[in-house]
């Protein structure tokens, strides 16, 4: 069976190189799943493959989108699967030793529904018309949050009962599927895993943590010296769309806005990274089928790969050292 290896894990762990390398070695394809590297105008913020690691490795869904473009995890799904079914990301069999297997690709990032969506699947929610979008954006700026849930609460009281009422962009997506429907966001949510033509393995990469705090704080520290205010300044303008609510670009804002001074904000950029961080570990360590490495395992993680390619002729090794 073909296989898709799955390559995750927190911010700024060091899944880019590692994930070059493999695909290097392969002649494989990388599927991005970044969803914020997707969009063009952010390539310093989200740290995006530069130019000479695109050309070291074909990727997909880099730079794709632009951020006034709508998009979610669900139109990212039928995306990858589609090229994967139409074989367009299947490897050329040339330099294979005979009779053995190779993944046909590589999905890598850290955006957790975007990992899952290929993997399990999401659930059918329609798209929603523009014009419902942009009249509850208004209703939210002159009613405020409270009008809102309270129409949630109406039209769906089961969702109401369950998702964060403080957190308006969930509250304001179950009022669009209401008002698009006529359905309750409810009855879209069947959280049913689907079945996948191809194999899938996960490899995530994780450090210790004070390791991965420092690579983190060097590595806000590196995007300012890269232009990553200048890159924030220029995005200002659209900063109420959905792709800048991002980590890095919403505390420049606020220093834009007089209420941190520049060095405020790039602290306070690193803490809501390192907390981002935590919240991908928390989310990932949740299923049981990731095999967790140090990034700098690279020899045990190709050994790993190849084995679960070709199960028939050998085993997944027992005495890898994994995190």
């Amino acid at each position: 069976m073909n296989t898709l290896i799955v390559i995750t894990g927190p911010t700024a762990v060091g899944k880019t190189a590692l994930t070059i390398e493999i695909a290097r070695q392969y002649g494989i394809p990388i599927i991005n799943a970044d969803s914020r590297q997707i969009y063009r105008e952010m390539q310093i913020g989200t740290a995006a493959p530069t130019k000479e690691q695109l050309r070291q490795a074909k990727h997909y869904f880099v730079g794709t989108k632009s951020i006034s473009d709508y998009y979610n995890a669900s139109m990212y799904e039928q995306e990858v699967l589609g090229l994967i079914e139409n074989g367009e990301l299947r490897m050329e069999d040339d330099g294979l030793p005979t009779g053995r297997h190779a993944p046909f690709a590589i999905l890598s990032g850290g955006s957790m529904m975007y990992i899952d969506a290929v993997c399990n699947g999401i659930d059918d929610i329609p798209t929603v018309r523009d014009d419902i979008r942009q009249d509850l954006k208004r209703r939210y700026a002159e009613e405020g949050l409270e009008a809102l849930c309270e129409d949630l609460w109406r039209l769906d009281p089961e969702h109401y009962a369950i998702v964060d009422r403080k957190n308006h962009r969930r509250v304001i997506h179950a009022l669009e599927i209401c008002y698009q429907t006529g359905q309750t966001y409810t009855s879209f949510r069947t959280q049913q895993k689907k079945e996948r033509p191809f194999r899938i393995v996960k490899i995530g990469l994780n450090r210790e943590r004070e390791e991965l705090y420092e690579r983190i704080n060097k590595r806000v520290d590196q995007m300012m010296d890269d232009g990553l205010l200048g890159e924030a300044e220029h995005l200002s303008p659209y900063r109420q769309a959905n792709a800048l609510n991002t980590v890095g670009y919403k505390e420049l804002f606020d220093y834009m806005d007089g209420r941190w001074t520049l060095e405020e904000a790039v602290e306070r950029a690193k803490g809501n990274t390192r907390r981002y961080a935590r919240k991908q570990l928390t989310w990932f360590k949740r299923d049981a089928s990731v095999r967790w490495f140090h990034p700098d395992q690279q020899a045990a993680i190709m050994d790993y790969i190849a084995a679960v390619c070709n199960p028939q002729d050998d085993n997944i090794p027992d005495n890898i050292t994994t995190l």
